[in-house]
């Protein structure tokens, strides 16, 4: 190995590979590497300019044991940035230290290696590299030491019950309900950014933890180092940006269904909402209210007057969100002149097709440049220029008919590579548009994301998960670990979005509950596909905005009287914490704390509460512990050191220990931090 120093970086060439470690932000390193002659340069979700950071460098020699019971002297650099220290063996082997205690280090077992003397027959290296046959890329494998006490959080959003990741085997890469945002916060207090948009894998083993990139031109990684999760956010999303100030007008309720099929049943919903005394702050106008996919532009049919219903709607102080997909139907207008200039997905063998639900579809290619351009030109005139405020960005993983990602080829390249960041640029397809348009704050909605999609106005809900309490309980980690990654704006259909029958009391009990939990959540939104399907479509044609079904009514009104006096409690509830919501909203855009928070984010010195998995913190001030089983009319909630007060008696408890609470249909215990 040898060592340089180059513009304050650390740079060490090794058998054909060039590593280089520099100062990126406070307490941090960008640590990157590549076999092929340079660097590409890309920042992926590093895209903040970062103070200039004088880091300390040094090369000298240590001890080595070279297996004769002699000792040689082999090189070693040092970098330093405040806190944070890098070391580098000969062998290349990375060690990091915060205030000089090691909490990170590269897996070696090797012949050459310094670190350890057992084991050095296996052959394993911390950096493997695997050249893809026939491309300029590598598959590649990195190691860590594993830490069995260590807890691991954040990396996004994944359908299980597990907060703590310590243990898990995470896939990088997109999919319906399943989120990769790969940045990893641990007890032993550093965070660590996989900062690669390659399909891959994680692996946080008790024995190692490994990163795999299929396919991918270089190592990227950044980490940071603090004292507390607040901290390490704060570092995290200075280098990766940090959501706008929410608009205080999408603070409350957001109406949705699987779909309103006409401008009249849109207009019949918000007009009986005010008639009801009930503020909606946003409606959202779900899929196949367009001709055939790609043509993003309302059915004439059966919304004959789009503009006069946005005017009416903003009359009434609502908003208006519509869907679009990036599924381009063979049979749209836009398939013809997208495919020839090359702006949606290419597949590297078989047929031109990406998705096939309700007909036979290629995605559209966002790294490309001029497909967002294409996109937002045809929905700012079909869309945009008639009032429509948002854009409900679903499939936005993209959702492939089959996840063989190694058939598929954007503009950037493989998808194997790139494509964990497809989310991404397909939302800055409308951000930037919007932007440019200079109406205020864009706030979208989409069912995936990745680091950095904080900064382009993404509300993110958890996908399409079945109504049970099962798959709700998992969306509470699921919250509390995209926080943890970076991304404050979150939220789920309540009640799930999978409902076989609406008349069924299992299911309204569980709509009660996940409703109580979205009250303390950073967006209350009604969403939902359900059945039974017995409603007769609009018309027989097999395309257009009548053909295909619809679910069953999705209002607060809609499933009895006793369920709508609750639902109408929380509401109120709700609008009773607008400042408390705003303040959230703007620590999220200050410092990237999220709203909806682990136990240990707000009390990271209580050992307890890193194992708190089933309650949360709504912000610093309330701890709410959710009803996530049936037929559960009380629970146990461990209260941190101090005075909390029950929301639903007043009593107020000390704390330092667990409290059994009642949970009545109409109450989920809240208690409220008095110090």
């Amino acid at each position: 190995m040898t060592f340089e120093t180059e513009n304050g970086a650390l740079v060490c060439r090794r058998m054909g590979e060039t590593l280089r470690i520099e100062p990126w932000g406070r307490d941090s390193f960008r640590v990157r590497a590549s076999m092929l002659p340079k660097l590409t340069g890309n920042d992926w979700a590093l895209t903040e300019t970062v103070e200039k950071c004088d880091a300390q460098i040094t090369i000298g020699k240590e001890d080595h044991w070279v297996g004769d019971g002699t000792i040689d002297k082999k090189e070693i650099a040092t970098i330093v940035n405040g806190r944070l220290k890098a070391v580098v063996n000969f062998a290349g082997v990375i060690s990091f230290y915060r205030d000089h205690k090691l909490i990170l280090r590269e897996y070696f077992r090797n012949y050459d290696g310094t670190l350890s003397r057992e084991s050095r027959c296996l052959k394993l290296v911390n950096r493997e590299w695997k050249g893809v046959i026939g491309g300029s890329e590598y598959a590649l494998n990195v190691k860590f030491e594993s830490d069995k006490k260590e807890k691991i959080f954040g990396m996004g959003q994944y359908q299980q019950d597990c907060l703590d990741l310590k243990g898990c085997v995470l896939e990088l890469a997109q999919r319906n309900s399943q989120i990769s945002v790969p940045f990893a916060v641990s007890s032993l207090g550093y965070g660590f950014l996989w900062n690669n948009p390659a399909v891959g894998r994680v692996s946080f083993g008790k024995n190692y933890t490994e990163w795999i990139a299929r396919a991918t031109k270089e190592m990227d990684y950044w980490i940071t180092a603090a004292d507390t999760p607040k901290q390490i956010l704060e570092n995290y999303t200075a280098v990766t940006g940090r959501a706008e100030m929410f608009p205080e007008d999408l603070m409350g309720l957001w109406q949705c269904k699987l779909r309103y099929r006409t401008q009249d049943e849109v207009l019949s919903v918000a007009r009986q909402y005010r008639k009801e005394g009930i503020k909606i702050d946003q409606i959202v106008i779900d899929f196949f209210h367009w001709t055939v996919q790609g043509d993003w532009k309302f059915d004439e049919k059966y919304w004959p007057d789009p503009k006069a219903m946005v005017d009416e709607l903003h009359e009434m102080g609502i908003k208006v969100i519509v869907s679009v997909w990036p599924s381009v139907d063979r049979k749209s207008e836009n398939f013809g002149p997208m495919m020839e200039r090359g702006l949606l997905i290419r597949t590297e063998r078989g047929a031109a097709q990406t998705y096939d639900y309700q007909g036979d579809c290629v995605e559209i290619d966002p790294f490309n440049p001029e497909t967002r351009k294409y996109v937002w030109d045809v929905c700012k005139k079909n869309y945009y220029d008639y009032g429509i405020d948002a854009f409900w960005l679903d499939n936005s993983e993209p959702d492939y008919g089959v996840y063989d990602f190694e058939n598929y080829r954007y503009f950037d390249g493989p998808a194997l590579a790139v494509s964990n960041l497809y989310p991404q640029l397909y939302s800055r397809t409308f951000y930037e548009g919007m932007c440019e348009e200079k109406k205020g704050t864009v706030v979208n909605l989409l069912r995936c994301a990745w680091a950095g999609s904080q900064k382009y106005g993404n509300v993110v809900w958890s996908g399409d998960v079945p109504s049970t309490f099962e798959a709700f309980a998992d969306q509470l980690q699921c919250g509390l670990n995209m926080g943890l990654a970076g991304i404050p704006w979150w939220t789920t259909d309540i009640g799930g979005f999978m409902t076989d029958d609406v008349n069924d009391p299992d299911f309204r009990q569980l709509l009660i509950r996940w409703y109580q939990f979205a009250v303390y959540s950073p967006v209350l939104r009604m969403h939902g596909d359900r059945g039974p399907y017995n409603i007769p479509p609009l018309d027989d044609r097999d395309w257009g905005g009548g053909y295909l079904h619809t679910g069953q009514p999705n209002e607060l009104w809609s499933y009895g009287e006793d369920n709508y006096a609750i639902m109408k409690k929380y509401y109120d509830v709700r609008i009773s914490m607008h400042d408390y919501i705003k303040k959230l909203y703007e620590e999220a855009h200050e410092n990237g704390s999220p709203l909806l928070r682990t136990m240990f984010y707000e009390f990271p010195d209580d050992e307890k509460c890193w194992d708190a998995e089933d309650q949360y913190m709504f912000g610093s001030r309330f701890l709410a512990a959710p009803i996530l089983h049936l037929n559960e009319w009380n629970r146990s909630v461990y209260l941190p050191a101090g005075k909390w007060k029950l929301t639903s008696t007043g009593e107020v408890f000390e704390g330092g220990c667990t409290v059994n609470v009642d949970a009545p249909i109409d109450y989920m215990p809240v208690f409220e931090r008095m110090d």
